[in-house]
């Protein structure tokens, strides 16, 4: 390739190092002497890092994180790596040999261009791997925690069922969102009347919470307690207790001596609608306290409509499969070939979905 072009070719130019004629470098060095001096880059012979024995992890400038191993060796290799400050158009690649469990070798190959001339190297890394344990599985093995986690009901025992389905939305929330080390449960276990749990980070409890509330409804309520000092700075733990509803969306309520249907969650309470006619209604959580579930959506049928007429239709009743007539709701679709309906009161009532 063609020398650097850049420098002054008058006649008495020769190179400082050996004496040789034009072409020259900036340096005033012949092409045989810059590649004698430079090295286009440096790698050390061995690159250490660290592993925790327990989880796996790596430690990544001062964080430990979960990952790839090529991944890793680019991250290792890019922060051991040094490049000649005049290169440019630099590009590294390399292979990843695994020698053993905590052993490979990296080759790595590093090309560019100085003063207008290619340079190419290659470096043989040894990464080697040491033991050590993060500070997350050092916590939970001293069985450290941030916040503590109580599920109940208001008025009533939770059944292993709604304690199943509170508990599961805490494992979904953990999968959809980016890993943190402090994100973890040191503990768990049924108490009178619901479930606790101790959580190594206040975040994580309470974005929990707000998920809990936001599809079961309910309230949250939170103290903080002092237990320490660290550097002066005071250490609280945090207790979150959350309370869910005697009563979940799609029960058929009596509430204020009328039947209504809980339709949707919001902050101070549920928003329900009228069981007979097109009417909805918000209320307060105390506002419920009175309230009694008379048919969760559980014991609620979705069934074939066998006849209709202009104000009922005759269905099978899912029970003894005998048929029964049901009047219609206030909100029924003339063109549909099913009805959701609720033994209530003694009878089958239709539920109405709270079309208008």
């Amino acid at each position: 390739m063609d020398a650097f072009d850049g420098r002054d070719m008058s006649d008495g130019e020769f190179c400082i190092v050996c004496g040789a004629s034009p072409p020259l470098t900036t340096d005033r060095m012949c092409e045989s002497c810059l590649r004698d001096r430079t090295s286009l880059s440096v790698m050390p012979e061995r690159i250490q890092q660290d592993r925790c024995s327990k989880c796996g992890f790596h430690e990544i400038r001062g964080r430990w994180s979960v990952i790839d191993s090529n991944d890793l060796a680019d991250l290792r290799i890019r922060a051991s790596l040094g490049v000649e400050d005049r290169a440019k158009q630099v590009s590294v690649e390399f292979a990843v040999e695994e020698i053993d469990d905590r052993t490979s070798r990296l080759h790595v190959d590093v090309s560019g261009i100085i003063e207008g001339y290619e340079f190419s190297d290659n470096h043989e890394v040894l990464l080697q791997t040491s033991n050590a344990v993060c500070p997350t599985c050092t916590r939970k093995a001293g069985s450290y925690f941030e916040a503590v986690m109580q599920l109940r009901s208001a008025g009533r025992r939770l059944s292993e069922t709604e304690l199943k389905s509170l508990r599961e939305t805490l494992d979904e929330m953990l999968s959809e969102m980016e890993a943190d080390p402090m994100f973890f449960i040191s503990e768990e276990g049924a108490v009178t009347g619901g479930w606790d749990l101790k959580l190594g980070s206040k975040a994580m409890a309470r974005r929990w919470s707000r998920n809990l509330v936001k599809k079961f409804g309910g309230t949250v309520k939170e103290t903080s307690t002092v237990v320490g000092a660290n550097d002066g700075i005071e250490v609280s733990r945090l207790t979150l207790s959350y309370r869910k509803p005697a009563y979940g969306l799609g029960d058929v309520i009596r509430f204020r001596k009328n039947l209504w249907i809980v339709e949707s969650w919001q902050k101070d309470g549920p928003i329900l609608k009228k069981m007979d006619r097109f009417e909805r209604s918000g209320a307060t959580w105390r506002d419920m306290e009175g309230s009694v579930v008379i048919c969760p959506r559980s014991e609620q049928f979705v069934v074939d409509i066998l006849n209709r007429d202009s104000s009922a239709v005759e269905v099978l009743d899912p029970t003894d499969y005998k048929v029964v007539t049901v009047a219609l709701p206030y909100d029924d679709d003339p063109e549909s070939k099913s009805i959701r309906i609720g033994f209530i009161q003694g009878v089958w009532l239709a539920v109405p979905s709270g079309r208008k």
